[in-house]
């Protein structure tokens, strides 16, 4: 709790109509929806690692500080706001860099929902804006020995620039020559607890004393790259990004009996009997739950690697003339410090006056929403933009910028 900022006191409790926005002389903005102002920016955003949010609830005139989730945008000079429904907050950084300049604050999606229901108090997220699509993720479960490393491998070869790993986040010190973001995240523990409390995370799981986990920006990452990101995961793991707001394609990998199941951890002599038998206790479990939950889309059944294998390309829509998918680009435009926006339907209209362009009268761009996938703790994918001559051009939607 606290006071809001002097510039704003007077205008908030005289009560304003949804999406109504006031600007103040430095670099805050306020945003109605309801009772509330949600109050993005400030004089001291620079010398903070993001920008901050406040909500000004207008009927008992307080400041409350929310719980904020997702990767949070860094802090600028200049931004502008937009109310796109009573969900969703659109914010645009002047003089960003292109792959920074689209953000948007979910105030009341289901996912903020659940947040705050979870929480008990108020919560916003982040989640930034880019241009184009990705593939949906494939999370790929099955106990030890079952051959789903193998399978992964062959699509890893077949197939190089379509699918990618995340890399994971671990509390374990780093061994011999492995490098910090290249074969793990390596995190205090302390630091990874924050950020699972924070949603950050979409499973986590405790070996030996340390934490291992799928970041929700490790995965993000992937599909910045073009590529299709693939978890191999066990079956809690796979039950916990079920779970989350990530959409994902979820097979389980099954060997075709228990005995089939033992040779092959035998004849790969790298466990004690002790530690087969474990194996062996544990695939009966996981196996119970991969066919008879809810988790998997699709169940896979190895008794014939190659088969297999052709299977699963099938699933992955892999089995016909494959060609790579829409690389999705963080890219964006360039836009400057000074602009403004407006929407008509599902287009914004941001007149820039960007020099780019080439010709004096094209100053405005059309950012197009009307296919937006994902959201937060993740990305915002589907944004186009093109430019356009005039307000009636922006209807017809020509001139594209790809």
């Amino acid at each position: 709790m606290g006071e809001a900022p002097a510039f704003f006191v007077d205008d908030l409790q005289k009560g304003f109509p949804n999406g109504f926005d006031l600007k103040s002389k430095g670099s805050a903005t306020a945003t109605v929806i309801g009772n509330k102002a949600y109050l993005i920016g400030g004089a001291d955003d620079e010398s903070t690692l993001s920008i901050g949010v406040q909500i000004f609830d207008q009927t008992r005139g307080e400041l409350v500080h929310p719980i904020v989730l997702g990767t949070k945008p860094k802090p600028c000079k200049g931004h502008s706001t937009l109310l796109l429904n009573e969900e969703q907050i659109l914010i645009i950084k002047g003089g960003s860099t292109p792959d920074d300049c689209i953000w948007f604050l979910e105030v009341d999606t289901q996912y903020v929902r659940d947040q705050r229901k979870k929480w008990g108090t108020e919560v916003v997220a982040w989640s930034k804006g880019v241009k184009g699509y990705a593939g949906k993720p494939v999370v790929i479960s099955g106990p030890s020995g079952v051959g789903k490393g193998t399978l992964i491998s062959m699509l890893m070869k077949e197939f190089p620039s379509m699918f990618g790993f995340s890399v994971s986040h671990t509390t374990r010190a780093p061994r011999g020559m492995e490098k910090d973001g290249v074969h793990y995240h390596f995190a205090e523990r302390s630091a990874m607890e924050k950020d699972m409390e924070d949603g950050k995370f979409l499973e986590v799981a405790s070996v030996h004393g340390n934490l291992y986990g799928s970041s929700v920006e490790a995965v993000e990452v992937v599909a910045d790259a073009g590529k299709r990101c693939i978890l191999d995961i066990d079956v809690q793991g796979a039950k916990s990004v079920r779970d989350s707001p990530l959409e994902a394609i979820f097979i389980f990998v099954c060997p075709p009996s228990m005995d089939q199941l033992e040779k092959r951890l035998r004849a790969r002599a790298t466990e004690t009997e002790e530690q087969i038998l474990k194996r062996l206790q544990n695939a009966q479990a996981e196996i119970k739950q991969g066919q008879s939950s809810s988790i998997f889309d699709h169940i896979l059944y190895n008794d014939n690697l190659e088969d297999c294998y052709e299977s699963l390309k099938k699933l992955l829509g892999l089995d016909g003339n494959v060609t790579a998918s829409p690389k999705s680009s963080i890219k964006g435009v360039d836009l400057p410090m000074d602009l403004s926006i407006s929407k008509i339907d599902q287009k914004v209209i941001i007149n820039c006056g960007n020099p780019e362009l080439k010709t004096a009268s094209k100053n405005l761009i059309v950012m197009d929403l009307s296919s937006l996938k994902g959201g937060a703790p993740g990305r915002t994918r589907g944004l186009d933009f093109y430019a356009i001559d005039s307000f009636s051009d922006g209807l017809n939607g020509f001139n594209q910028l790809r």
